[in-house]
């Protein structure tokens, strides 16, 4: 069997990264790569992180070939490069689904109709401070710790006790819709590590992203995640 070049193997991995990019955000086929590259990296989270090395990666591409004839080879690129470039191709067309490779987590959920008093000892046994509200079995809203002790606090303001507000009222009657708004987001399950990276990174604001089937509200969340998530995520990346 014919051993296939590194020459080769550099070729077919740069052709595939190529391809994939100029698909994926719809630039036409005369866009020189290096251009294409330069434009991606505002939208794509591994276009711009490894936004240098592709550039170089151009470069290398012609000088390993004749012209624009990919079968004429006069030059062989070392190991190394080869295995750099063909690592990146993998991310860039077959990027890890978030719910793939994130430890699994417990989900935990409540109910619109649940008093203030059930929720805030929910977020302290849970220690999670952004639990989804359903009601009926749709996404309503986000019940964030912060929010809620906000809430509390201007309550304060004109009121001697917490007591009865906090046992008497809903989660619902505090908490208005934030899903799809600046602070939370709904995607579907087959997401990808870079798109959820890359809605951290457009939306500073942003402080969970709720992951169901299809992305719709009216599905059972399959995973949530956070902020504080993203260091996580970004590692995972690096080293897949």
């Amino acid at each position: 069997m014919k051993q296939i070049t590194n020459a080769r193997r550099f070729i077919d991995a740069f052709n595939q990264i190529d391809y994939a990019i100029r698909v994926q955000h719809n630039f036409k086929r005369s866009m020189g790569f290096s251009d294409m590259i330069r434009r991606a990296s505002s939208m794509n989270h591994i276009v711009r992180k490894y936004e240098e090395d592709l550039i170089d990666f151009g470069r290398l591409r012609n000088a390993i070939i004749h012209g624009s004839n990919s079968d004429i080879i006069i030059a062989e690129p070392h190991e190394d490069i080869v295995e750099k470039i063909e690592s990146l191709a993998k991310l860039i067309t077959t990027p890890p689904k978030v719910l793939d490779v994130l430890n699994e987590k417990e989900v935990f959920t409540v109910n619109y109709d649940m008093p203030i008093k059930a929720v805030i000892e929910k977020i302290s046994s849970t220690q999670y401070s952004n639990l989804p509200i359903y009601k009926n079995g749709e996404l309503i809203g986000v019940a964030n710790g912060q929010r809620i002790l906000d809430a509390l606090g201007k309550y304060l303001l004109n009121h001697d006790s917490l007591d009865d507000f906090i046992q008497n009222t809903t989660i619902d009657t505090i908490v208005n819709s934030q899903v799809n708004n600046n602070y939370y987001a709904v995607l579907p399950g087959d997401v990808t590590i870079d798109s959820i990276l890359e809605e951290f990174l457009k939306n500073r604001k942003l402080l969970a992203i709720i992951i169901t089937k299809t992305g719709t509200m009216n599905e059972p969340p399959l995973a949530i995640i956070t902020s504080t998530d993203y260091m996580e995520l970004n590692k995972i990346l690096e080293n897949y």
